[in-house]
């Protein structure tokens, strides 16, 4: 039987690129948006250096200037022994399973030792006070805090470009894990987005400063609670004296 390969549809430049021992983390436009902005909020804090770029042969036709120079829609970043890539716009949804798992190829094959993916999680599923859970491959050995972190409970189903890769890696025995935290499914959330990115801080030895996600999503929460409380406060359309 012939192996699942799909290394023609993406291609990473330059082709030499090696991510050999890095782990690679991204995070994509799911509930809260926290993959995402967890994602970016790393690349614009740490001080990374653009490694790759990754183009398809559907990408998406947009660009745009960050500190004078072409910012692609999909790039991988470098940060000692980290590799990011980060997802500015939305692979088209009739190509994610194609683009994904011809991605998951590449960079199994540069050399990736493993994968830390990053999601939200519908905080209406919370039932206690944990802030994420986790999903992980056969072949991914969990370690230091991961180690005693609650697994996303049976039956609840993952979707999206986490849900590909898991899947794709787990036919691929390959290492990787999903930290999904708890975030709303109605509204980006930075809190959520800040739970993801002092998690890998910890559990990758890093150092950044979640303040500034912290105060967005209190400033988010206060408009949301201001919001609430006019609508709550309706006079009455006919008054009687």
């Amino acid at each position: 039987m012939k192996s699942l390969s799909y290394n023609n549809y993406v291609s990473i430049y330059p082709k030499n690129a090696s991510l050999k021992g890095k782990t690679l983390i991204s995070g994509f436009h799911g509930i809260g948006a926290t993959g995402y902005w967890s994602v970016k909020y790393l690349v614009q804090k740490l001080p990374v250096k653009r490694c790759c770029i990754v183009d398809y042969e559907d990408s998406a036709p947009v660009s745009t200037l960050i500190n004078g120079m072409i910012s692609t829609p999909y790039e991988i970043f470098t940060y000692n022994d980290l590799a990011i890539f980060k997802v500015d716009v939305p692979v088209q949804k009739d190509k994610e399973l194609k683009f994904y798992r011809s991605l998951a190829d590449q960079i199994i094959k540069k050399g990736v030792k493993e994968v830390f993916l990053v999601g939200g999680l519908d905080s209406t599923l919370k039932t206690d006070d944990s802030k994420y859970r986790i999903a992980a491959t056969s072949a991914y050995k969990r370690r230091g805090l991961l180690s005693e972190a609650k697994p996303l409970e049976d039956e609840h189903i993952i979707v999206g470009p986490v849900a590909i890769l898991l899947n794709y890696f787990e036919i691929k025995n390959f290492p990787a894990v999903a930290l999904l935290a708890y975030a709303s499914p109605d509204r980006v959330d930075p809190r959520a987005a800040s739970v993801a990115v002092e998690t890998l801080s910890k559990y990758y030895g890093f150092e950044i400063d979640v303040t500034p996600l912290i105060k967005g999503a209190e400033t988010i929460e206060a408009e949301l609670a201001k919001e609430t409380s006019q609508q709550e406060f309706k006079p009455p359309t006919n008054i009687y004296t």
